[in-house]
Formats: C-alpha cells, sequence, structure tokens
C-alpha cells in the first residue's frame, strides 16, 4: 500500500504532472520506494478515480497538456490515517545475503569480484548521499538550505519540522549505506581469507 503514500505525500509537497512526478521519483523519493514510470501513472489513475486526487484546471489546449494533479482532502486524510497507523518492521530480503549462504556450501570462488562491486555501487551511492546533504543541508543536522525544502530558511531562521524530518530520511539512508560498506568491507576480508571450495575444501 506505500506506493500511493508516496504519491500522496510528493503531491501534497507540490502538485505536479505525471512526468514530473516519476522525475521526481527518480531523483528522491526512489531512493527509498522505487517505483517505474507505468506504476505511478496506473495509481495516480487509481487514486484520481478513488476521489484523493483530482487534476487541475488548465487554460492551455488539451492537446500535449500535461494534466497536474493535487490531493483533495479525502486524499489527505489517507495518508494521516497511514501516517498514525501501525506497520511492522520488513524481513530484509537481499538475494546478496542469500548467495553469501550458498558460497558456504558451494565455495567462493568468483564471489569477491562481486562483493567488490557491490562496495563500489554503494560508496557512490553513500557519496550522492552526502552531496544531497552538502546541498540542501549545509546549516547542520535538520537544517534545509536547498531545492528540496518547501521554503529555504534564511541564515537565523531555525529548521521547519519537515526540514527535520527530511533530513532523518537522508540520514537513514546515509547511515545504511554506511553499514553495507562496513559490512562489504569485512566481507571482502573473510572471503579473501578464506579458501575458495565448500567448507574450506
Amino acid at each position: 500500500m506505500s506506493l500511493p503514500h508516496a504519491i500522496l505525500t510528493a503531491l501534497l509537497e507540490r502538485p505536479s504532472s505525471g512526468l514530473e512526478l516519476a522525475r521526481r521519483f527518480d531523483r528522491s523519493i526512489g531512493y527509498f520506494w522505487s517505483a517505474t514510470h507505468q506504476q505511478i501513472y496506473r495509481e495516480l489513475g487509481r487514486l484520481e478515480r478513488s476521489g484523493c486526487i483530482r487534476a487541475l484546471a488548465s487554460e492551455r489546449p488539451a492537446r500535449g497538456r500535461k494534466k497536474e494533479y493535487e490531493v483533495l482532502p479525502p486524499g489527505r486524510a489517507e495518508l494521516t490515517g497511514w501516517v498514525s497507523g501501525r506497520e511492522d518492521p520488513k524481513p530484509v530480503r537481499d538475494p546478496l545475503l542469500l548467495r553469501m549462504r550458498a558460497a558456504a556450501v558451494v565455495g567462493t570462488d568468483g564471489l569477491p569480484d562481486e562483493l567488490r562491486r557491490h562496495l563500489a555501487l554503494h560508496e557512490r551511492q553513500l557519496a550522492d548521499y552526502a552531496d544531497i546533504e552538502a546541498r540542501d543541508f549545509s546549516g547542520g543536522p535538520g537544517t534545509a538550505t536547498g531545492p528540496t525544502a518547501e521554503k529555504t530558511p534564511g541564515p537565523t531562521e531555525a529548521p521547519t519540522e519537515a526540514d527535520r524530518l527530511r533530513h532523518l530520511v537522508l540520514r537513514a539512508g546515509m547511515d545504511l549505506e554506511r553499514l553495507w560498506v562496513d559490512w562489504l568491507t569485512e566481507a571482502l576480508r573473510e572471503t579473501s581469507a578464506a579458501p575458495a571450495g565448500p567448507d574450506g575444501a
């Protein structure tokens, strides 16, 4: 159920067309809740039919016009209820962890190369997050200074609650990437020290 709530969140931050919304997912929300453009357009249709959002009126001709959507009161109520509801943590399902378990049976031949590739990807993602933090929250924890904030605080202006929550989400992503970097570094040490065959054979 989280994709419609991600869309409602994005539209409450700023009314958008389907194309703009898909692009925003690619560069922000998509870091922690990914969706294809097709899934986003399909969900926009469902939300519109359910009365949670509507297309904004436009003075431009209908041909070639991109529909912009805004959230209606039922949509805000749905999102508010979801935020205050209960949801258990989801178990981790990562193929790399399963491959590590399988390597204990069949051997680690070729696995270190894949671990190094994953390490490089996580290091790159961590660097991207650090760039976003420097751009949008350079004033320190909870301080928004860039385009992701709805409003940019002045030099003496305290960060808003929205700024602090957005920064917390970003910091969670950074902490997860650091965890992977540390774990993969350790895994590379262990697999490099172990014989390639199963059970050390």
